[in-house]
């Protein structure tokens, strides 16, 4: 089954269409009898084969946990790290400070949104980058908690609760009523991520411009946006669950427990993202 997830489509031990476990050689220059298996004349290379290449460990839900744990904790530590250094916002550094966390922020997202482009298409995953991506993210979530924290107390504990709740409410529910993800489902749900990624940018460059229309912000229109955002957040994780399930089923190479990692991590850091803007309307005095 092919994948129209970018993160996944690259990837064919998500489609079934890999040779993990089930690799012949028949095709190769090798025969099931040794005795007639040849070189060839010199210097032709026809009669050559590549030697088969010993089975990576497959993927399996405890590398993926692991893998997924070790993205978030460097997520949650530079975040918090990025939340202790930077300067403190009050009625006499505000001006100041409020410039400088918003500076750090813009970077961090930006870093993380480049990185999660090259992740998305590299051939193969590399953990590294995913930890980059990580650790930029956590840079700009610290950063715009910390501002959430202060201009609308509560905000950012009811966000990181409601996003726990929505991973483990998300899960139970693709298990226990089955979910199956068909290709229609699919297609809409990138062609959401990417119209949603799209209105983003045509609001940051009309930011620029002071022309901001109000998608992203707390308010009524933005209240619409975030709650959308919310549901295609919980849709991008039933895509994650389907897919790890898919590839522990085809035996994915172990490597790949990266890419549910960074593919998780993006999900959830978008519902977080979603909820603390709906909590910080509710927070509204």
């Amino acid at each position: 089954m092919q994948s129209n997830n970018p993160v996944f489509r690259r990837s064919e031990a998500f489609s079934g269409s890999g040779a993990h476990g089930t690799q012949s050689y028949g095709n190769s220059g090798y025969g099931s009898d040794p005795s007639q298996w040849g070189v060839g004349a010199p210097g032709d290379t026809q009669g050559y084969a590549p030697a088969p290449q010993a089975p990576s460990a497959p993927m399996t839900i405890d590398s993926v946990v692991q893998k997924t744990g070790i993205t978030l904790g460097v997520v949650i530590v530079t975040a918090l790290a990025t939340w202790v250094m930077l300067p403190e916002i009050n009625e006499d550094t505000a001006s100041s400070a409020i410039g400088t966390v918003g500076a750090v922020a813009t970077f961090g997202f930006l870093g993380a949104f480049v990185l999660s482009l090259v992740n998305s298409f590299k051939k193969v995953i590399s953990p590294p980058l995913v930890l980059a991506f990580a650790a930029l993210e956590g840079i700009a979530l610290g950063a715009i908690s910390m501002l959430f924290n202060v201009m609308y107390p509560g905000a950012v504990q009811g966000a990181v609760i409601g996003t726990f709740a929505a991973f483990a409410g998300t899960l139970a529910a693709y298990k226990i009523l089955d979910i199956k993800v068909g290709d229609k489902f699919r297609k809409f749900v990138v062609a959401a991520v990417f119209g949603m990624i799209g209105l983003s940018l045509m609001e940051l460059v009309l930011g620029l411009f002071g022309a901001q229309i109000g998608l992203f912000g707390v308010s009524g229109l933005g209240m619409v946006t975030a709650v959308a955002g919310l549901v295609l957040g919980v849709f991008m994780l039933i895509m994650d669950f389907d897919f790890v399930e898919q590839g522990i089923r085809y035996g994915a190479p172990e490597r790949e427990s990266w890419t549910a990692a960074f593919a998780m991590t993006v999900s959830l850091v978008w519902i977080y993202t979603n909820l603390l803007r709906i909590m910080a309307f509710f927070s509204q005095e």
